[in-house]
């Protein structure tokens, strides 16, 4: 689920295909993301999920998988 949701965001920021938006997908170096776009994209998370994202830890973020393992780590 969490998986899902944060493909959408993604997909609606970068306007990306779905299937480009894997677990293993980096935001940088496969998506092309730049530091607006992950900002967007985190925002866009806060809000599908409502929580609030710790600045320094999404800095440490660099694969889709690892933004759902720290959405999921967050919500427990």
């Amino acid at each position: 689920m969490e998986f899902e949701i944060v493909q959408n965001v993604i997909i609606e920021v970068l306007g990306v295909h779905e299937s480009e938006v894997k677990p293993e997908t980096s935001f940088v170096d496969d998506l092309g993301a730049d530091s607006l776009d992950l900002f967007q994209i985190a925002m866009g998370i806060e809000e599908k999920f409502d929580i609030e994202l710790d600045p320094d830890e999404v800095k440490k973020v660099k694969t889709v998988g690892e933004a759902v393992e720290l959405i999921k780590n967050l919500r427990n």
